[in-house]
């Protein structure tokens, strides 16, 4: 039997280790990790699909290998590798601090596989899957594919101070990266010795000073070659690797405090920008303008994610809540508290919420009887009924511990 796992909108990860999975339908959040199993070096710091039509079941007409990433150990459980499958199990990917990457299934609402991931120094900045591989990068720099054999695994060092690696879903070969003192940088993985594109940095400023680089987050533009980027500097960059311009084709700024996530619009003419002192914004690509605010942040903002059809944006961050945005009216459609800091997360791509499973009910007639049943078993409890007497407006209360007031005489008259 499918798990209800299948069902929820959105999936999160915490600081401390938690798998959250929220269905906004039915206002519930469920832990996917008990709570005996919490470890802070498990904290979860990068999440992916492991697929990129991410947990659409597919129907038996169409056919499509099975997609368990290569190199994971059991190999029993979860999707059997080089099988054809008439379904696709939902999986997500799931980096955690202690460099281990699990396999947790939505069809099955559980994790079926674990992998260590190791190399290189700090956390995970970006996770993803090509050709049934992993690809990691840790702040170190080190980039890795994972496959079948550990002596086919590749590796290359993309620069120290990283802050987020990216795929390409036009062309799943390419990931960017970029970071502290790390310009933007477009790797192709069949060919990773040189990157494809390197981005120059800006101009000096009218100091004459070096602008500082920090990239905090980049995407891809799709149906095109370009590139957004957020930085740390709060500016958002817009660049097109097919000119011969490595600099910038658009730069445009919000806010006084460090952009830390960002998310194409549905029409990627515009991208949703979320920064460290709780502020998330709308910036037009084309004239590198700001469109709207968002409100009612209370704390940074972690991460940001449009929904790729529906006007709908989802964030989540240190404040503890996952708050899901009307992009086009700027109304607050869901706001969940759950309880942990959050670092990441996956928004469903399917349109029809309301499509769910209903939930079994129960029978009204049993609840009826049981109801029956508690009344006709309790005994009847006789009340005395206690009148309450009339105050007599003659008498005089007087408040306990306090004197009366005294009447002031009037004189009478002559």
């Amino acid at each position: 039997m499918a798990s209800s796992a299948r069902w929820n909108h959105v999936w999160v990860g915490s600081e401390t280790g938690i798998l959250k999975g929220v269905n906004l339908r039915r206002r519930q959040a469920t832990n996917y990790v008990a709570a005996s199993a919490l470890r802070r070096d498990e904290g979860v710091c990068a999440m992916c699909w492991g697929d990129p039509s991410e947990s659409e079941v597919r129907g038996p007409g169409r056919r499509r290998e099975g997609l368990q990433p290569k190199g994971w150990g059991g190999g029993g459980r979860g999707c059997s590798r080089g099988r054809p499958l008439t379904t696709l199990l939902p999986q997500i990917l799931v980096g955690c601090l202690d460099r281990s990457v699990k396999l947790f299934s939505t069809e099955k609402g559980k994790f079926t596989e674990s992998r260590q991931c190791l190399g290189g120094e700090g956390s995970f900045c970006g996770l993803a899957v090509h050709d049934s591989s992993i690809i990691t990068c840790v702040e170190s720099g080190l980039l890795k594919v994972w496959r079948d054999a550990s002596s086919e695994n590749m590796e290359t060092q993309v620069g120290a101070g990283v802050c987020r690696m990216r795929q390409n879903p036009a062309q799943p070969q390419s990931v960017g990266t970029g970071g502290k003192e790390n310009a933007l940088k477009v790797w192709d993985l069949h060919r990773p010795e040189e990157p494809i594109f390197r981005a120059k940095n800006v101009r000096n400023d009218w100091l004459n000073l070096r602008v500082p680089v920090w990239e905090r987050d980049l995407q891809f533009l799709p149906g095109s070659e370009k590139i957004v980027t957020c930085t740390g500097h709060h500016q958002v960059r817009l660049y097109d690797p097919s000119s011969p311009q490595r600099r910038p084709v658009l730069e445009a700024t919000y806010g006084e405090y460090p952009l830390t996530a960002l998310s194409l619009t549905p029409g990627a003419d515009s991208v949703v920008v979320g920064s460290s002192h709780g502020d998330m914004a709308v910036i037009d690509l084309r004239q590198g303008r700001l469109v709207k605010c968002l409100k009612g942040f209370a704390g940074s903002v972690r991460s940001v994610q449009c929904h790729p059809t529906l006007p709908l944006v989802a964030s989540c961050g240190l404040d503890r809540f996952l708050r899901v945005h009307n992009i086009e009216d700027k109304h607050l459609v869901h706001k969940v508290y759950l309880k942990s800091r959050l670092n990441c997360l996956l928004l469903t791509s399917r349109e029809k919420w309301d499509d769910e499973e209903p939930e079994p009910a129960a029978p009204q007639a049993d609840v009826k009887e049981e109801k029956d049943e508690l009344w006709d078993g309790m005994e009847t409890v006789a009340t005395k009924t206690v009148l309450k007497r009339r105050a007599d407006p003659n008498v005089r209360e007087t408040q306990l511990g306090k004197r009366p007031k005294k009447q002031k005489r009037t004189s009478a008259g002559p």
